[in-house]
């Protein structure tokens, strides 16, 4: 029997992947704030990185994973020069669904720690879906009637 895209992955797989904060790491370049620290949206950015890294050598052809759901609490600003490093565990497989416990520490402090997880998917199938949906609303035409901002 070979092996199918639900049985590719086993719990304890892991990945860590670095980074040294740069300006346009930081809330103000990306949007999330106004203060010279590493920004949430970009300290996510590398928790996912770790996660993929942890999933890249076992994918069966043809096939990558998604980000479906986040859980991550910010704890600890770092400034711009100081190096972070993310580490992703797979704690849990449930079929297609990879479930990653992820911690980010700087110099002995957690600066983030969390869940992530991720669909395993055929890379081919899932992309051609997407773009045959129908375009979304423009900008403005929010189906909720709220009134949207572009940044």
């Amino acid at each position: 029997m070979g092996q199918t895209p639900e049985n590719s992955f086993r719990p304890g797989a892991t990945a860590r992947v670095e980074l040294t904060v740069t300006d346009s790491d930081t809330a103000q370049a990306v949007g999330s704030g106004d203060v010279p620290v590493l920004g949430t949206p970009r300290l996510l950015a590398l928790a996912e990185a770790a996660t993929v890294a942890a999933t890249a050598t076992g994918l069966p052809p043809g096939m990558t994973t998604v980000g479906t759901r986040v859980e991550l609490d910010h704890r600890a600003a770092t400034p711009v020069g100081r190096t972070v490093a993310a580490l992703a565990r797979l704690s849990e497989v449930d079929g297609r669904r990879l479930v990653f416990e992820v911690v980010v520490f700087e110099a002995g402090t957690t600066v983030a720690q969390g869940r992530i997880e991720r669909a395993l998917v055929d890379r081919h199938r899932f992309v051609e879906r997407a773009f045959d949906r129908t375009p979304a609303p423009r900008v403005g035409d929010d189906p909720t009637g709220e009134r949207t901002v572009s940044g």
